[in-house]
């Protein structure tokens, strides 16, 4: 029996409220297994379901499979940890003005909330369904032990992926930027910050060295839709935590985002020549540009669901689709209505939930039933 409006956007603001509380970032390892017992407990009674758990570097994930199939023909791919809050207070929502406030809540904890009902609805109503669900751990730092370790040592397959992590309603993300996550260190001198000619100011040097850099990928700027390389630095350090003292050593974290046709060899050639050698350039993370292959059934679905064309668009951001796209396999990313991610105002929009939630109803019944 279909649910009706009210009881499905009940039952889908109930879960991803739940989800949000609990604070699920990289920094808080209990909280992450925590939140991953929660997700099983609410699958667990389904019948004809294997569970099995994997943990790679102490990074753990689940893979959820109808019994005696090894390769679904849908697969559904969510990541439970959210950026870290310092403040575990930070980890509460609200509704307002028909939206769920709250950190995670667009990216993504409520549409892991859309994927947790649809599974379990499907599963319990039909029998011999081959649709599986993977959640795991550590997609907001790269994904290496979650998706690419499923996929590339684990050997997990399926025919597509849908993962909600990017793109709208009626916006299918095909291409997505490269990424390089780098550390950069300067080595200086200390002295005592009324006689700096005596030293060598490693910070100063870290904001020179992150100026050169601004100034260089500010020439990428062709247009507004920004589909060009681009370098934000997100953090400055240093121990040095007395006010009259020159810190000798310092270091930054760039995040550098680029589309094809560079790659990751072209871009750090570039910065190596930017920086020059007296900046030290450590390498954290990694990703080419990716190009994805959706399933033209969704587009159609997503039309008839929402009367409104379905686009194909770019994304300035990357996501786990990388490492399923790349095993030539199709890759659906599209997701709610969202906005502010990974600030204190995050949200998503309640009843795009329920709109979305219909689309993966439509494109499941299509795929796996038959129409």
């Amino acid at each position: 029996m279909k649910q009706s409006s009210t009881e499905l956007q009940r039952r889908l603001v109930a879960l991803t409220r739940d989800l949000i509380l609990i604070p699920s970032d990289e920094s808080r390892p209990d909280d992450i297994a925590r939140c991953l017992d929660f997700v099983i407990n609410h699958v667990e009674t389904l019948e004809n379901i294997t569970i099995k758990r994997y943990c790679h570097k102490d990074v753990p994930s689940i893979v959820i499979l109808p019994k005696n199939i090894v390769k679904p023909k849908v697969l559904f791919c969510a990541h439970l940890d959210v950026i870290t809050h310092p403040d575990t207070q930070e980890y509460r929502s609200h509704i307002d003005d028909g939206r769920i406030y709250g950190p995670g809540s667009a990216d993504m904890k409520g549409p892991l909330a859309i994927l947790l009902e649809i599974f379990r609805s499907f599963h319990t109503r039909y029998d011999n369904l081959s649709l599986g669900l993977v959640i795991t751990s550590d997609e907001e730092r790269g994904g290496d032990s979650g998706i690419r370790f499923l996929f590339d040592e684990i050997g997990l397959r399926c025919d597509v992926a849908l993962i909600p992590d990017g793109g709208s309603l009626n916006e299918v993300i095909v291409e997505e930027k490269g990424l390089l996550h780098l550390k950069i260190r300067c080595q200086g001198h200390s002295s005592h910050a009324a006689r700096p000619w005596l030293g060598d100011n490693s910070l100063e040097r870290i904001v020179d060295a992150s100026t050169r850099i601004r100034n260089y990928f500010a020439s990428f700027k062709q247009d507004d839709d920004h589909w060009y390389p681009t370098c934000s630095l997100t953090i400055v350090r240093t121990s040095n935590q007395t006010v009259n003292r020159i810190p000798s050593e310092a270091e930054g974290i760039l995040d550098i985002r680029f589309p094809s046709p560079h790659t990751v060899n072209d871009m750090m050639r570039r910065i190596y020549a930017v920086l020059g050698e007296s900046v030290e350039v450590n390498e954290m993370i990694s990703a080419e540009p990716t190009h994805l292959s959706p399933d033209p059934i969704y587009l159609k679905v997503t039309e008839s669901i929402t009367g409104v064309p379905t686009t194909l668009c770019r994304e300035d951001g990357g996501s786990d689709a990388r490492f399923v796209g790349a095993h030539d396999i199709p890759v659906i990313v599209s997701r709610p209505v969202v906005g502010e991610l990974h600030s204190k105002d995050e949200w998503i929009d309640i009843s795009s939930m329920e709109t979305f939630y219909r689309i993966y109803e439509a494109y499941l019944k299509r795929k796996l039933l038959n129409g």
